[in-house]
């Protein structure tokens, strides 16, 4: 593998990041209840973790905000637009996999 700088590397990871995110807002087809049971994270956890980092770097954010940068739309449009109701086999299955973390 070559040889990466900081700034690369940086580039890199933020390219990905970006992309990530413009997966996750075309494929608004899966639900964050899906991403939990599969993988662990959704799309708030993503939205949070970037709002932790602006305030790592002392930087002003909201939920709101880092949501809106997640979802590409405040939060609450994404839900009406998006958000299909939870089955009770999905739910049992997100409590069964927080149990086991």
């Amino acid at each position: 593998m070559t040889e990466l700088t900081t700034q690369q590397q940086i580039e890199i990871e933020a390219a990905a990041f970006r992309q990530l995110v413009a997966h996750l807002r075309q494929r608004s087809d899966v639900q964050n209840i899906d991403l939990m049971n599969l993988a662990g994270f959704c799309r708030n956890c993503l939205s949070n973790w970037y709002q932790d980092a602006a305030d790592q770097r002392e930087l002003e954010m909201t939920r709101e905000e880092a949501r809106r940068y997640i979802y590409g739309m405040p939060y609450e449009m994404w839900k009406k637009r998006y958000q299909k109701e939870t089955s009770q086999r999905e739910y049992d299955d997100f409590e069964r996999f927080q149990k086991e973390e």
